[in-house]
């Protein structure tokens, strides 16, 4: 008897069991880690790969004095430290953590940060393993926007993502107060100058015919861009959304949700995103 054809349809890709990363990736991560054992590490890395923060940050800290080694502040930039130096940052002792990555689908009336001062509600308020991970979020969206966030104690990624030169193009669900005039359209596209310089986007389109709800990509990381686009041209920006940022997305992933990175997307972060195409 002929057995019935199952129509359930196969994923293109394969389990994730099957997925191993790319062979010139664990050659780089091996010798990465033979030259960190053997010539040291930058204390600015080091303090980023603890999950205290990006390294960025971690270079006021040593300027400020707040970061000692084997006993003494250190100022110096370009500083390495060896696996047996003890790092001490506020008292406590640093040390290296195992990375993790989450992506949160952020809600509306959340902060951005880890702490808040007047006892508003942050992102951390919504990852269980906020404070034992001592992650933070990558970037940061305003309160009243909603969308994807990527949280990590990988200083590395972090200062990666957040670096103007990564290139890292962010799609955002706008919905305005009016319609958005062809004329503003075109004048959009074609580049708008803002008080702190010109601005360009790298896609636009009206979503429905109302011309209210637009999508808009763009990979410029300067504070509040998207509404101030908007707010230049006359309009009011009602909701905002961010659909997409690095390649992620928010599929089966509902508001005030989070996820664990797959190892397959946390490869395409740290060593494909950004880099040209042939």
């Amino acid at each position: 008897m002929k057995k019935k054809e199952s129509n359930k349809k196969t994923s293109p890709f394969p389990p994730k069991k099957a997925y191993k990363k790319p062979f010139m990736v664990e050659k780089a991560e091996k010798d990465q880690k033979e030259k960190d054992l053997t010539e040291g590490i930058r204390l600015n890395k080091f303090i980023a790969n603890a999950g205290i923060c990006a390294r960025r940050k971690a270079d006021e800290l040593i300027v400020n004095g707040e970061v000692t080694v084997n006993g003494e502040v250190i100022n110096e930039m370009g500083y390495k430290v060896l696996p047996k130096d003890i790092v001490k940052y506020k008292g406590q002792r640093v040390i290296s953590e195992k990375k993790v990555y989450f992506l949160f689908n952020k809600p509306k009336d959340c902060i951005t940060t880890t702490e808040d001062e007047n006892g508003r509600r942050t992102v951390m308020d919504y990852i269980k393993e906020a404070k034992e991970l001592r992650i933070y979020p990558i970037g940061r969206l305003d309160r009243n926007t909603t969308g994807l966030l990527v949280l990590t104690n990988d200083g590395e990624l972090a200062q990666k993502l957040s670096h103007p030169s990564s290139n890292i193009s962010k799609l955002y669900h706008v919905e305005l107060d009016k319609k958005l005039t062809i004329p503003h359209y075109e004048e959009i596209v074609k580049g708008l100058t803002l008080e702190d310089g010109l601005v360009k986007v790298d896609g636009l389109e009206y979503e429905d015919n109302s011309k209210m709800n637009i999508g808009i990509e763009i990979h410029v990381g300067k504070n509040r861009i998207v509404r101030r686009i908007f707010e230049h041209l006359g309009y009011e920006v009602i909701k905002l959304d961010r659909v997409i940022y690095a390649g992620l997305t928010k599929k089966d992933l509902p508001r005030g949700k989070y996820r664990p990175l797959s190892e397959k997307e946390v490869v395409f972060l740290k060593y494909y995103l950004g880099k040209p195409t042939k």
